[in-house]
């Protein structure tokens, strides 16, 4: 019972633990090298899916009356873009600096939207997965359209225009938002007793994100030994994604404790989707500016490990 206890009480630890060991002793075991493409494919469509049965899971407790925009929200979309605008800024003004991919990897942290598993981890923590999820689809919309303007400036490529790289945005992002909450309203309205179980399983999510994050973290680790950069230069990006996971967290906190939602308003803009950040900077940005959502994914659920920490001890998070 003790060790049950201890799986659940560190969970997010132990699964970082467990996607940093298990990518490595994958990759160093020779006789494994021909099972890489399969791994790869099998990682492609489980996670999804872990993440798809996840935010079903959640969204069956979000009711849709209850849906509707905080002007705390406001003030998190405002810090969001104006720190994404004026980086976007800083690298027009220095194309050729050194710190290019530390500036866009401070970038990438600052505009991502909110991760999809915000609300899992906040009702975790006693906190409104309605307040967090409608903040989720608010800044996924607004970087979907902001992020293909601004992006070009950042980093201009050859052929990128704006509808294209909306597209492929949406094309990313949206099903694994609106697809779960759909289908968690249809079953809401049209099978009470489906829902009614749904609505039983208050940790299954957590476990599901539990396993998701483990092989996040497999595959963060893959992008942080493949960048191709020195220790010297990664360690600055590794200091600058914990100071805008820092920052985020403090000053959505701050702005949600002042509308009575510290904790909605902390993770709101502390917790991002770090997937969706290695994603776009593979695609849009410098290679090396991938390492961004390795670092993020370790700080922010370090964070969420000892907030969850401080719950079970009754204090404030």
């Amino acid at each position: 019972m003790k060790f049950i206890s201890l799986l659940k009480n560190w969970s997010l630890p132990i699964s970082m633990l467990t996607g940093i060991l298990g990518y490595f002793i994958y990759v160093s075991l020779p006789f494994l090298a021909p099972t890489k493409f399969f791994v790869a494919e099998v990682i492609a469509y489980l996670q999804p899916i872990l993440l798809f049965c996840m935010l079903f899971l959640t969204f069956c407790r979000v009711k849709p009356t209850e849906m509707r925009p905080y002007r705390w929200h406001l003030w998190l979309v405002l810090i969001q873009l104006l720190s994404f605008g004026l980086l976007t800024y800083v690298l027009y003004l220095f194309p050729d600096t050194r710190w290019r991919s530390v500036i866009e990897c401070a970038m990438l942290c600052l505009m991502c939207p909110t991760a999809t598993a915000c609300a899992v981890v906040t009702t975790k923590l006693g906190g409104s997965a309605t307040a967090v999820t409608t903040y989720t689809f608010i800044i996924n919309v607004i970087i979907a359209v902001i992020a293909p303007l601004l992006l070009p400036i950042a980093h201009p490529h050859a052929g990128l225009t704006f509808l294209p790289a909306f597209f492929r945005i949406i094309h990313k992002v949206f099903p694994l938002l609106i697809c779960p909450l759909l289908l968690a309203w249809l079953v809401r309205y049209s099978m009470p007793a489906v829902h009614r179980w749904c609505l039983r399983q208050k940790d299954l999510a957590f476990y599901l994100w539990s396993v998701s994050l483990a092989i996040a973290v497999a595959t963060a680790c893959k992008a942080l030994v493949h960048c191709g950069e020195s220790a010297f230069y990664i360690s600055f990006i590794a200091i600058a994604t914990m100071m805008c996971c820092m920052l985020q967290f403090g000053a959505g906190k701050q702005i949600g404790q002042y509308y009575g939602m510290r904790l909605e308003g902390g993770q709101s803009l502390g917790q991002k989707n770090t997937v969706f950040i290695m994603w776009l900077g593979y695609t849009f940005l410098d290679p090396v500016s991938v390492t961004a959502g390795g670092f993020y994914s370790i700080w922010h659920n370090l964070v969420n490990a000892y907030q969850l920490y401080k719950y079970r001890k009754g204090q404030s998070v």
